[in-house]
């Protein structure tokens, strides 16, 4: 068999960009393709859409319950969690239309979201296990955080410490993203400059 293909193609069946072969392809264009999928009339303004490997999420704002202004901050809460309330069961079934229409295209699954006022509410969202390998300093930090009841688990645990450097270093996250999208386009564009 020396020389033959393996049936998957050539080389390893991962890349630095999409991951293991079989996995969605990175989909540039879902934020622009929902934005036109969705009614003008639901959100003040464009929604904000969050595209990963996994998952798309789309949050819109909507415009807030006509209040005083002497309002106590509890029933302003209660009248933007009405609203929001509202917005996710009168268009339950266009949701799931454009939601299935761009799971299709995209491989992904799709989450809702809604802000109104100080509101925000995330109607579904993906939760994706991912498996990790743990020296035991690290195993004694997740540890130390479930003995303390700060986490249910170790894998409670993890998801809190991800949260809290994603808190702490946006700034960084967001630079390492600008430059990993660089680094994509001139893969894309290839040698042809030179």
């Amino acid at each position: 068999m020396a020389g033959k293909q393996p049936p998957w193609g050539a080389g390893p069946p991962w890349s630095r960009a999409g991951g293991w072969r079989g996995e969605p392809a990175p989909a540039e264009d879902a934020a622009a393709w929902i934005r036109g999928a969705l009614p003008d009339d639901w959100f003040t303004g464009p929604p904000e859409i969050t595209v990963d490997r996994d998952e798309i999420v789309i949050i819109g704002r909507l415009a807030p319950p006509a209040l005083g202004e002497d309002e106590p901050a509890a029933e302003r809460a209660a009248a933007e969690a009405g609203r929001i309330a509202r917005f996710r069961e009168t268009t339950r079934d266009e949701r799931i239309g454009i939601a299935r229409q761009a799971e299709h295209r995209y491989r992904r699954k799709v989450s809702w979201g809604a802000v109104c006022g100080e509101t925000r509410e995330l109607f579904t969202n993906l939760s994706a296990p991912v498996m990790t390998r743990l020296r035991q300093p690290e195993r004694q930090v997740l540890d130390t955080l479930v003995d303390a009841g700060v986490a249910r688990s170790r894998s409670d645990a993890l998801a809190w410490c991800v949260r809290l450097v994603g808190e702490h270093a946006q700034q960084w996250l967001a630079e390492l993203r600008q430059a990993m999208g660089t680094v994509e386009e001139l893969r894309r564009r290839g040698p042809e400059g030179l």
